[in-house]
């Protein structure tokens, strides 16, 4: 039997495993990532931008859900266990993409695809984690997201290729049967447990205090894991505005489909691949510095970009975007891990991801809401101040968390 050890460099077989499989996690979302807004109005015949931006909604609130569960069930059933389950629920997402003969049929695709990325990207994270140990946490959650991220951006360009050069359907989501069907082969066969690893590194533990109410001082009790938790809940909020409201302000005004691909795709381009250098940085760096930074960054690209006309000018300032998101996204996590007991870590990632989440599903209704009241441009710009406001958060409420 071989000795279970935490570290990268021990796990690195593993560890490159759920790196590949969360590639595959993130190509599934990349395939709705350019193109579906654009369907809805094409395709579908909607023209009320609530209605269309639903199908965010509904994948926020079901990933939101399912992050929460995962987080309690993963120590109960094993992370594996949870993995495949997600990568069977998001098997038939693609099929029903290709073929769904109404809207209804998107928003059902969607909730598989909350449950699916809710129990494959929790599981991934949770288990990368458990393998490395406290040592070199910001690394392994830079690498985990750079290459989610990354898969979203270059999938998201290819369906806006495919689709600029062959129509939206079928083929911009034929890719997504191949992603599943690796995805769910590769968590059956070669992915292991790693429970274990959290009793090795509980061994260790001396500082670290158990929470009360895991839910309560996640959510809004503990001044630092709350703060976390709003920065993640904002993020997210503002990435649903950019999911699904920028196509549509693109479109507005006269970018084709490739344009338009390409600009949403730069944007969790540069966030995924930043996420390599943020990741490392965010393991000698205080959590709030970054956090702050990183907000701030995000709100002043997003009211650029509510001022912008040109393709440049939406180019460079998502590039700007994505470096912000790069710097938040990998110092949340690890700021989550580094403030919660090993045993508590997989139900605090739960209800962190609930709250961030559920952002997703907040920001598309607030938006459409926005964009059917007034315009696009004052949902633009609303998301913007609330993402400032974020930031203005963390600098009053939380406390430095040294690396």
């Amino acid at each position: 039997m071989n000795e279970v050890q935490l570290g990268l460099k021990a796990n690195w077989k593993q560890f490159s495993l759920l790196v590949l499989i969360n590639g595959f996690v993130g190509g599934m979302v990349g395939l709705e990532r350019t193109i579906l807004p654009e369907m809805a109005e094409k395709i579908f015949g909607l023209s009320a931008k609530t209605e269309i931006l639903f199908f965010i909604v509904v994948f926020g609130i079901t990933k939101a859900i399912t992050n929460y569960f995962t987080g309690t069930l993963a120590d109960k059933y094993g992370r594996k266990k949870l993995l495949i389950l997600g990568w069977f629920i998001g098997f038939p997402i693609p099929i029903i993409l290709i073929f769904a003969p109404s809207w209804n049929w998107i928003l059902l695709a969607n909730i598989l695809l909350g449950i699916n990325q809710g129990l494959t990207w929790s599981s991934t994270v949770v288990m990368k984690i458990d393998l490395v140990g406290p040592k070199n946490r910001g690394l392994a959650m830079g690498i985990n997201e750079s290459v989610g991220y990354l898969a979203i951006a270059i999938i998201a360009f290819t369906t806006g290729y495919l689709a600029n050069e062959c129509g939206p359907r079928p083929y911009p989501f034929i890719p997504g049967i191949a992603i599943a069907s690796a995805g769910l082969l590769a968590s059956i066969f070669l992915v292991k447990d790693t429970r274990n690893h959290v009793g090795i590194e509980t061994q260790g533990i001396q500082s670290t205090p158990i929470l009360q109410h895991v839910f309560k001082d996640t959510s809004w009790r503990n001044p630092n894991l709350s703060s976390v938790t709003q920065a993640g809940f904002i993020n997210n909020l503002n990435d649903g505005m950019i999911w699904g409201l920028l196509p549509v302000y693109l479109s507005s005004l006269h970018f084709n489909l490739l344009e338009i691909g390409r600009i949403t795709s730069i944007y969790p381009f540069v966030w995924g691949l930043g996420q390599l250098i943020t990741g490392k940085i965010a393991d000698h760096i205080s959590a709030k510095s970054l956090l702050f930074g990183g907000m701030l960054l995000q709100s002043l690209s997003i009211l650029t970009m509510a001022a912008g006309q040109s393709y440049s000018l939406f180019f460079y300032t998502n590039i700007v975007l994505g470096i912000g998101t790069a710097i938040v996204y990998p110092t949340l996590l690890v700021a989550i891990a580094n403030q919660t007991h090993p045993i508590q870590r997989a139900e605090s990632i739960g209800v962190f991801r609930l709250w961030r989440d559920l952002g997703y599903a907040v920001g598309a209704l607030l938006t459409g809401l926005l964009a059917d009241i007034w315009d696009l441009k004052a949902a633009i710009i609303t998301i913007g101040f609330l993402t400032l406001f974020s930031a203005v958060i963390i600098a009053v409420r939380m406390k430095p968390i040294s690396a």
